[in-house]
């Protein structure tokens, strides 16, 4: 089946499919009133010589020894998210073919059929893209929805299916630069802070400029706060002290990396959620803290403590002329752990060295997190939780959204 037709249009009936994947059409999982296992859903967007496709596969384990299969998924044009309220039972599915949004219900024998959709059109949206979490739901009748394109977070009505209004993100554009957000924003009582990451339009490099945009979910006010003293800084971890701590992405590290000059080192910086404003003192070099090598990404860790992701020359070699981007995804950047008591860091022998781009995903009690494989060809999901980097599962495609429905 191959769907060519807006998201809004496509037909209930292929919405209604089995979606199991790996089980029999005819038996697409447990049924009945005692049916009360998770439900997983992944959407991945599989690269090819037509028009690139999303689909969305549900399962009802992340615990496979053979790839997860597309043959009952739901088809999907173009680059696709599926979002939502973890356990919720709804997955929300948007695109860039345009600027709107489907519901879809989890039934109780584990299909997904079509509901309602909502169109940011009239808040300027073309079309939606990026990331996951670009979505975020404070309430199952309030979201957001941050698009740099328009420089808005637009506010939404989930159960409703309506746009209720929009917040100005004014600041957040810089002239010659390509505006991005973070993967993986910070979420605390009554507020939404979103790092912010600049580049330049053109050639390879990165914008001395770092940043967050923080929602004010009470009276959705926003307000956006930059630093001059690094670049690319897209990751964020809370620390035990109540401070923001927010780093440079591995890609930002890989253009220092590659271009060296005036390229903005990567760094450690220090964000108050309180009196919105950065600690002026505080300033880090990311590269002390792993004996002068390549660093760059700050992912939540256990304890109190964050994982940094630093290259391993020894596995791969970086060579003149190299595009950051190859950097970034060589599967050679190990995984270390950062404690911010004394901000010193030691590699974590159980994890192997993946691909730099990550994003981290929960599910039940596990976290995950995603390995992309050469040429976007496939997704592996690993376990974290237990520092083993064990694969639970893999797919082909490079997927972008994980959400649990039950």
């Amino acid at each position: 089946m191959r769907l060519s037709t807006p998201l809004r249009s496509l037909a209930v009936t292929a919405l209604a499919l089995p979606l199991f994947a790996g089980c029999d059409p005819d038996k697409p999982g447990p049924t009945g009133p005692d049916n009360e296992g998770p439900v997983y859903a992944i959407t991945t967007q599989v690269l090819t010589s037509d028009d690139p496709q999303s689909y969305v596969v549900l399962t009802d384990k992340m615990d496979h020894t053979e790839p997860l299969s597309l043959d009952q998924a739901i088809e999907l044009p173009g680059r696709s998210l599926g979002v939502g309220i973890p356990k919720s039972g709804a997955l929300f599915v948007a695109g860039n073919e345009g600027p709107t949004v489907t519901r879809y219900n989890l039934t109780d024998d584990g299909r997904l059929v079509a509901g309602a959709t909502v169109s940011f059109a009239g808040e300027g949206v073309a079309s939606i893209g990026e990331y996951q979490h670009q979505f975020q739901f404070i309430s199952e009748s309030k979201a957001y929805y941050f698009d740099g394109r328009t420089a808005k977070a637009i506010i939404w009505n989930p159960k409703e299916m309506t746009v209720t209004g929009s917040i100005s993100l004014n600041g957040i554009a810089i002239e010659g630069a390509i505006q991005t957000f973070a993967t993986l924003p910070v979420r605390l009582e009554n507020q939404v802070i979103m790092p912010l990451g600049w580049r330049p339009a053109a050639g390879i490099g990165i914008t001395k400029q770092a940043g967050v945009v923080v929602i004010d979910t009470r009276n959705d006010t926003a307000t956006v706060v930059k630093d001059d003293r690094c670049g690319y800084v897209r990751d964020g971890v809370m620390g035990p002290d109540g401070k923001l701590y927010l780093a440079t992405e591995v890609y930002g590290a890989a253009v220092y990396r590659v271009a060296g000059g005036e390229t903005p080192k990567p760094c450690l910086l220090r964000f108050d959620p309180r009196t919105l404003e950065f600690d002026s003192s505080f300033y880090v070099e990311l590269n002390t803290l792993a004996n002068g090598g390549t660093v760059g990404t700050l992912l939540p860790g256990p304890q109190g403590t964050a994982y940094l992701r630093v290259l391993d020359e020894g596995v791969y070699s970086v060579t003149a002329g190299v595009h950051p981007r190859t950097v970034a995804s060589a599967a050679a950047w190990k995984w270390w752990q950062l404690r911010f008591d004394n901000l010193t860091a030691t590699p974590v022998a159980g994890l192997p060295a993946t691909t730099g781009s990550t994003f981290i995903y929960e599910a039940g009690d596990r976290t995950l997190y995603t390995e992309f494989a050469n040429g976007s060809t496939a997704t592996s999901f690993r376990d974290l939780t237990d520092q083993s980097g064990t694969v639970k599962a893999n797919l082909p495609g490079v997927s972008f959204s994980f959400v649990q429905l039950r």
